[in-house]
């Protein structure tokens, strides 16, 4: 039986460490520590040559348990509707409005943090309601 493999999820950016923030705040990841021999990541980052200085950036699930999170500086910005999106699940088991008052107040949260709300897809024969969001650089997740 082949092993599980660990994964990544990556996103380009134009500012990675504002982005990486955004999604420590909605996920409850943290930032891990620099590197050794470094104090902090800005004393990391003035040793990199000038062209790589906030180039990438890394947040971390706490527990260990969920996938990291790796954030780079592309040239290019977002022209089309991202092709994967993450499922933020924040009303599992919940339905009805129970499960509309939990979105809705992540959604306030969030949309406090920059995030834009982009609409409601209501419940149906087979899903139950979850928002369409977009985070501070217009990347699309659902709150589910």
């Amino acid at each position: 039986m082949p092993s599980i493999k660990q994964f990544q999820v990556t996103f380009d950016c134009a500012e990675p460490e504002r982005v990486a923030r955004f999604w420590c705040e909605v996920l409850g990841y943290v930032v891990p520590p620099p590197p050794e021999g470094f104090a902090t990541w800005d004393d990391f980052g003035r040793s990199l040559p000038p062209e790589d200085q906030g180039s990438w950036f890394a947040c971390v699930d706490p527990s260990g348990v969920g996938p990291r999170l790796f954030f780079q500086r592309v040239p290019e910005g977002k022209v089309v509707k991202n092709r994967l999106h993450l499922d933020v699940r924040v009303a599992t088991g919940l339905v009805g409005e129970e499960r509309l008052a939990t979105l809705e107040a992540e959604c306030a949260r969030l949309v406090a943090l920059g995030a834009v709300r982009e609409r409601l897809l209501p419940a149906d024969d087979d899903n139950e309601s979850c928002l369409v969001m977009q985070d501070i650089e217009g990347n699309e997740f659902c709150l589910d």
